[in-house]
Order: structure tokens, then C-alpha cells, then sequence
């Protein structure tokens, strides 16, 4: 997995993840602890949000929790 990580805003970092990568759940597994080191690492809350629709995260980290919640309901198909 590829992760593109951009420092924009002192206290923001952007990064960017292929999800067609993230096929299968050993690939999301990996994902997942990407979200939840970095936000243990910053003891911040990581969110994940969709290209283009900044405000609506989907997955991120809980620092409370201490893990990876799911944010958004998943789209019906």
C-alpha cells in the first residue's frame, strides 16, 4: 500500500491511499493500523474522508476508543 503524505497546514497533515488497493480484509487490516499508529503516534483522532468531499469523514481513528470506527453508513447497493 501506497500512502502519499502531504504537509499543508501546521496542524494538518493530508495523505493520499489507492483504495483499489485496499481490496480484501488483510489490505484493510493493514490500512486500519496505518489510521490507528498515526493517531496513537500524534494522539490525535485520524479521519479518513472521501476525494472532494472534505467534512464528511467515512472511517477514522477514536483516540478515546483507542481504535478504528466506522464513521458514515456504508452506501446501499
Amino acid at each position: 500500500m501506497l500512502a502519499i503524505f502531504r504537509f499543508q497546514e501546521p496542524d494538518e497533515v493530508d495523505f493520499d491511499v489507492d483504495l483499489r488497493k485496499l481490496r480484501g480484509r488483510q489490505r484493510l487490516d493493514v490500512f486500519c493500523g496505518l489510521l490507528r499508529a498515526t493517531g496513537r503516534r500524534l494522539g490525535e483522532p485520524v479521519l479518513m474522508e472521501p476525494e472532494g468531499d472534505r467534512g464528511r469523514p467515512v472511517l477514522g481513528f477514536d483516540v478515546a476508543a483507542d481504535q478504528v470506527v466506522l464513521l458514515a453508513e456504508p452506501p446501499v447497493m
